[in-house]
C-alpha cells in the first residue's frame, strides 16, 4: 500500500502536530536556530490565505466522517467552485434522495468545515455512455432511441 505524503502531511497539521511543536519551538529557540517547517507551512498558510483551500481539503480528504458511512457509500465529492459543491452519486435515485435531505445535510457539512463556504450542493447520477459515437452513429441523427415515437 502506497502512502501520499501529502495526505500524511494534512492529517499531522489537523491533529495538531504542528501546533504542539510550535509550542516546543518557543520554548527553545535561540537565535540563529533554524526554525521549525512546522512554523514555515503556519506562516506560508497565513501569507498566502490557503485557510480556506485547507477547509476544502478538509471537506473532501474527512467525506466518509462528514456525511456518514451510507451517504460517503453512494457518493464522491467532485468539486467546489463559487460555493457550489458537486457531488456524484451511484445512481439517479441516491441524487433524488439527496436533493430531498440538501438543506440537513448542508448544514452538517457547513458544521464540520466552517471555512470551506459551502453555499449549495449539487448531486448528480452516475456517467452514461455516450451514443453519439460508435459503429452505428449516424451523423445529425437522433441516436438508438429514434425509434420509441
Amino acid at each position: 500500500m502506497k502512502r501520499d505524503l501529502a495526505v500524511d502531511l494534512f492529517k499531522s497539521y489537523k491533529t495538531g502536530f504542528i501546533k504542539k511543536a510550535k509550542k516546543i519551538e518557543e520554548r527553545t529557540q535561540t537565535p540563529g536556530d533554524p526554525t521549525l517547517i512546522s512554523n514555515v507551512l503556519n506562516d506560508l498558510i497565513a501569507q498566502r490565505d490557503w485557510n480556506s483551500g485547507l477547509a476544502e481539503g478538509t471537506l473532501f480528504a474527512t467525506w466518509p466522517q462528514v456525511v456518514g458511512p451510507e451517504i460517503a457509500e453512494h457518493t464522491t465529492p467532485l468539486s467546489l467552485l463559487d460555493g457550489r459543491l458537486l457531488v456524484q452519486c451511484s445512481s439517479t435515485a441516491w441524487a433524488t434522495q439527496l436533493n430531498l435531505v440538501g438543506p440537513s445535510l448542508l448544514e452538517r457539512i457547513r458544521s464540520s468545515a466552517p471555512g470551506a463556504l459551502v453555499e449549495s450542493l449539487d448531486f448528480i447520477g452516475p456517467q452514461a455512455p455516450s451514443w453519439k459515437r460508435g459503429l452505428r452513429s449516424i451523423s445529425n441523427g437522433r441516436g438508438p432511441r429514434d425509434t420509441y415515437g
